[in-house]
């Protein structure tokens, strides 16, 4: 039986060679399987797409290369030919016909995507598992994550204010065949609003993946082109969390599991995987990670500049995320990583 490495003193370690040698281990691929602690399968994979007006609408996102923005027509192909790879859990975001102030397309029975949702529920039954990401910032004309107004003489985003509208987009996300709602933009009391609605029309079954902790991080920006939701004044500081801080990551997660959370997110994954295994190893509930588009671009423009062997160094990445407590990947490269895994 293998000791705990804290067992081992300096003195012990080096006393014991050369009887110890952990070379040993990795002399033959097979015994490096044998060995491995941590398994990168493709069902710990959940593929984001991005759904758009139009038909026959494929359009490749500059700096997400291999990633669309799709219209519902074409949608079932892309899931398709994930699905024939071996993903089978996607998440959805809408890109919708029109905006304004308060996003009201995004509670639309007939929106983007909730439109996405009855297509592939009719193509593919129960064979795909569909999350549905649950915001504002894409259907509102200044690209914030619900309903604004005046806080100490500045725009800001209305919590209180949002959380019905929230709540409202959730159900009728979950009347359109979502599997999971996910919400996203790290409103106080979101998941209990939430968790009221969807049991209050029946739909206490539906569970929520929650962004329990989601960073304020410089690591959005290609993700804000294909959902074409940037800001268009201020930031987003006052509801996304500050990168310096992991006490209170832990402090929203547990929030949001006392509220009704069944999974947990934190996002982004890679300059964070030490909250991801703060808050495995606090909680021990299942885990999302989110392997952003930047992580994905910053992957995919060093490959193409022969910089980096791009698929090394990405299933090193999600492999790292797996090893520091993720138990699902969102990520960019799910396709791409179903082939390499294969």
């Amino acid at each position: 039986m293998l000791r705990n490495p804290e067992q081992f003193s300096v003195e012990q370690t080096s006393e014991a060679f050369p009887t110890i040698r952990p070379r040993r281990l990795r002399q033959h691929p097979l015994l490096r399987e044998l060995v491995r602690e941590t398994s990168l399968n493709v069902t710990d994979l959940i593929f984001p797409l991005f759904v758009r007006p139009g038909r026959d609408v494929k359009k490749e996102i500059a700096s997400m290369p291999g990633n669309f923005q799709l219209s519902v027509d074409r949608l079932a192909d892309e899931v398709g030919s994930a699905v024939d790879l071996g993903v089978k859990s996607f998440i959805l975001f809408g890109i919708p016909t029109s905006k304004d102030a308060t996003g009201s397309s995004a509670l639309e029975e007939d929106g983007i995507v909730q439109l996405a949702l009855r297509a592939l529920r009719e193509t593919f039954k129960d064979a795909v598992l569909l999350i549905t990401d649950e915001c504002f910032c894409e259907y509102t004309d200044h690209g914030h994550c619900g309903v604004m107004s005046t806080v100490r003489g500045r725009q800001d985003l209305d919590n209180d204010a949002t959380l019905p509208l929230l709540a409202e987009q959730c159900l009728s996300h979950a009347r359109a065949g979502a599997d999971v709602v996910a919400p996203s933009g790290m409103l106080d009391g979101m998941v209990r609003t939430i968790r009221a609605a969807l049991d209050g029309a029946g739909f206490e079954w539906l569970p929520i993946m929650s962004y329990a902790a989601k960073y304020a991080s410089g690591f959005y920006g290609p993700f804000r082109d294909a959902a074409e939701s940037p800001p268009q004044f201020g930031d987003r500081n006052t509801y996304q969390m500050d990168p310096a801080n992991s006490a209170e990551a832990l402090r929203e997660v547990a929030l949001d599991l006392q509220e009704g959370a069944d999974i947990v997110m934190v996002k982004p994954a890679l300059a964070y995987l030490d909250i991801i295994r703060l808050v495995k190893d606090r909680f021990a509930v299942p885990l999302a990670a989110y392997n952003v588009s930047g992580e994905f671009a910053m992957v995919k423009a060093a490959a193409q500049r022969g910089w980096i062997d791009e698929r090394r160094v990405a299933l090193e990445i999600l492999t790292g995320i797996k090893r520091a407590g993720a138990d699902m990947i969102l990520t960019y490269f799910a396709k791409d990583a179903a082939r390499w895994l294969k």
